[in-house]
């Protein structure tokens, strides 16, 4: 049997979830929650294969108890919550899958159920492209670091930049003034100005706004 806890801070979705699953034969509901606390309590103490988690409950809501409940049951975020974040920090906390309520029926909870104790995920939708989404901005952030570095590794090769006048120069890129980058750096305004105009003769750029379009490669 695949013990199931249900976790929600309202007794007829509990008992409602709780239907749902008497219809499933390799299914047994073992224990019910309305708050985090007590979902964690009563985790460590039975141990369900499934955790049927909602995310707005009093005393201790969903996310807030994730890592804990993850290390004694794999958990199934069941929530009226679709937003990106709430979704990405689930899964980001160990969420196995993210179902919304509404928008699934006693068969899909029963395969997502099974998906989740057979070790794989089960994502609604909604929850999908957000991971997708996700996976995407990750892609895209990486793609983002190779390029700074392959011009920090040009600008060092090509110009002769050191590495303090390279990061004052990516400073610079982001608008920032003197006494800004100064601050962040922990320099002296004086030194900040200096190490400018070697990065400026080494660019052979004359301004500001020319050696930031020479090193973000826009000419």
């Amino acid at each position: 049997m695949i013990s199931v806890m249900v976790v929600d801070d309202n007794p007829i979705v509990r008992a409602a979830l709780s239907g749902f699953l008497a219809l499933c034969p390799e299914v047994r509901v073992c224990a019910q929650a309305a708050d985090g606390r007590e979902a964690v309590a009563l985790a460590r103490r039975d141990r369900p294969a499934v955790t049927l988690l909602d995310h707005r409950m009093p005393v201790a809501d969903g996310l807030s108890v994730l890592g804990e409940l993850v290390a004694h049951t794999r958990v199934l975020v069941l929530t009226s919550d679709p937003s990106p974040q709430l979704i990405a920090g689930m899964l980001r906390g160990g969420a196995r899958g993210y179902l919304v309520h509404g928008a699934f029926d006693p068969a899909e909870l029963h395969r997502a159920v099974l998906a989740v104790v057979a070790g794989q995920g089960w994502l609604s939708p909604v929850a999908a492209a957000v991971a997708a989404a996700a996976v995407r901005e990750q892609a895209e952030h990486e793609r983002t670091r190779r390029d700074l570095a392959e011009r920090r590794r040009l600008a060092r090769s090509r110009f002769g930049l050191t590495r303090r006048e390279q990061e004052v120069l990516a400073q610079l890129a982001q608008g920032l003034s003197n006494a800004a980058i100064a601050h962040r750096l922990m320099l002296a305004e004086k030194t900040v100005k200096n190490h400018l105009q070697h990065i400026f003769a080494k660019l052979g750029v004359a301004s500001r706004t020319e050696a930031v379009v020479v090193w973000t490669g826009r000419r």
